[in-house]
């Protein structure tokens, strides 16, 4: 099959210095065959991994493709994957993570085998890399299993529990149709390719499968609570467009979905405002602040349903007693959410 026809499915590969890791992801990822690419995209890398991506090109030609690009972040990075995907189903694998090829054969043979669908959601699995421990994310309380439906039939989620980019795979064209365009050089972009297409879902399937393998504890990771707070304007900016994206209320057709959307806001506000109080700084605070109001600036009705929400409650409370509960509740939450 050449490359040039159209294919099952696209993954990009956002990479930079990811020499020592990335020949383990592509490894799991072209067990997939010639009815997937692979696009790895060289986001301005200053050690081997390109030449680690042009081995895997050379050797399964049909399959691995390498984009050059100066560099511009997590973000750019998929964009430049999204604008030269071919696939019917697009998907973002991190370069230090990995596929299990048996859970993605099966996959691969329902997208092969049943009508096209505009979001496939499977479970992902974290991977903790300081204790060899693994914990298996599962949305079986929230679809059923194998059947095509719309956001009416979708259950509750419970509160440790969030669609993220692991778990999905969106038809491309989807994506191209809602717009979507990251921000370059901004870390927690994920949270935007999980939150901004859902409106534009009309069909949806749950498969209780687990590809995805979500490394966590590698030195330097964004989701680490130092590194939050070295990069909190980030996390900001993402939160705010987010919030910015949609008028929930009235853009939402479905309940369901509507509910969704807003529990995602109020876990993405809470992790941002938890963060600014724990730092502990004046500065920091007066962000957390002006965050609340420019939420109630926009949308008073939001605000109020965001601010109300158990978790946010619970902060506003907890930060004026003494910030450093926060800290402890911050890593309850890690624990409960298995992001640490």
């Amino acid at each position: 099959m050449e490359m040039n026809k159209i294919k099952l499915l696209s993954i990009v590969v956002p990479s930079y210095n990811s020499q020592d890791y990335l020949g383990h992801c592509l490894d799991t990822l072209i067990q997939g065959g010639p009815e997937i690419e692979v696009i790895v995209v060289d986001d301005g890398s200053t050690d081997n991994t390109a030449a680690v991506a042009q081995e895997y090109c050379d050797r399964f030609p049909a399959i691995v493709r390498l984009e050059q690009k100066e560099n511009g972040g997590h973000g750019s990075a998929v964009n430049r994957g999204l604008e030269v995907a071919t696939g019917e189903y697009f998907k973002v694998v991190d370069s230090d993570d990995w596929l299990d090829p048996s859970d993605f054969l099966s996959l691969l043979s329902w997208l092969r085998s049943n009508p096209s669908v505009d979001l496939l959601i499977a479970n992902y699995v974290y991977e903790y890399s300081y204790n060899g421990k693994q914990k298996v994310m599962r949305y079986s309380n929230v679809f059923p299993e194998g059947k095509i439906i719309s956001w009416d039939n979708m259950g509750s989620f419970r509160f440790d529990q969030l669609m993220l980019m692991h778990s999905m795979f969106y038809r491309t064209e989807l994506l191209r149709q809602c717009g979507i365009k990251l921000p370059e050089h901004t870390f927690y972009v994920d949270n935007l390719i999980a939150y901004l297409p859902l409106p534009y879902v009309k069909s949806l399937v749950y498969l209780d499968l687990s590809p995805y393998h979500y490394l966590i504890g590698r030195a330097g990771q964004s989701v680490s609570t130092q590194v939050m707070i070295k990069r909190i304007d980030q996390q900001i900016k993402v939160t705010r467009m987010m919030i910015e994206a949609y008028n929930v209320f009235e853009d939402i057709e479905y309940k369901s979905l509507k509910q969704y959307m807003l529990f995602y806001l109020s876990m993405m506000v809470a992790t941002t405002v938890t963060h600014l109080y724990i730092a502990e700084d004046k500065t920091l605070r007066r962000k957390a602040d002006q965050l609340w109001d420019s939420i109630k600036q926009r949308d008073e009705k939001l605000y109020t349903e965001l601010r109300g929400s158990f978790i946010n409650l619970f902060i506003d409370i907890t930060q004026k007693i003494n910030p450093r509960i926060l800290a402890h509740g911050l890593k309850l939450i890690k624990r409960i959410y298995k992001f640490s």
